[in-house]
């Protein structure tokens, strides 16, 4: 005859006094543990726009689109809470790391439909002041201005963009031409690595 052994005992006898381990959910609402990886949210103020997390996602979740409204370029970026797998990876390889974060909300079960299943934001982008194609999201080249600091100054598009910020420079209405011929002076825009290229390379 086998003898139980005395784990097992021990973990029936506290059983019996302080009842079952498991929650009584739904009866009683779950609090979820501090690390717990629930459905992660975009945080609109502290989201740059990178795309970052769109890449890293494994099931496809995230998604963006970049479209042009009122003559304007904007990046949509989409989370779809119905393909999700809670992995955690958009939250670590974020930027800012505060642009897309996993709440502890894990009770997703809705009757609604598909298209109301996501979360989308929008980001305006900066355009190339030659060919007019949109470079990067102004929030992220602000992020990037504050993180070097005076190293801006090496660079002059991020140069234009942080004097631009301060009202220190004007305005230039993209080109959008085709085919332009190059001068010195636009080597000193904010310009796409396509035609940085060619200025240089042709003036």
């Amino acid at each position: 005859m086998r003898y139980p052994k005395l784990r097992e005992l021990r973990e029936a006898i506290t059983a019996l006094i302080k009842g079952p381990y498991t929650a009584r959910f739904p009866y009683k609402p779950h609090k979820p543990f501090e690390r717990f990886r629930g459905k992660p949210y975009f945080y609109e103020e502290d989201c740059v726009g990178c795309s970052a997390c769109v890449q890293v996602c494994p099931s496809g979740a995230l998604e963006f689109m970049d479209v042009n409204k009122n003559g304007r370029a904007m990046r949509i970026l989409t989370y779809r809470t119905e393909l999700c797998i809670f992995c955690g990876q958009c939250q670590a390889n974020c930027l800012t790391e505060k642009g897309i974060m996993l709440s502890n909300e894990f009770d997703l079960a809705t009757t609604e439909k598909r298209q109301d299943l996501k979360q989308e934001i929008q980001k305006e982008l900066i355009a190339c002041e030659c060919c007019g194609e949109p470079i990067i999201p102004y929030d992220q080249y602000l992020w990037v201005v504050k993180k070097l600091g005076p190293l801006v100054f090496a660079n002059p598009s991020l140069m234009l963009f942080y004097l631009r910020s301060l009202s220190l420079a004007p305005d230039i209405v993209p080109a959008q031409k085709k085919e332009m011929e190059f001068l010195r002076a636009d080597r000193i825009k904010i310009l796409c690595p396509r035609c940085r290229r060619e200025a240089v390379l042709k003036s």
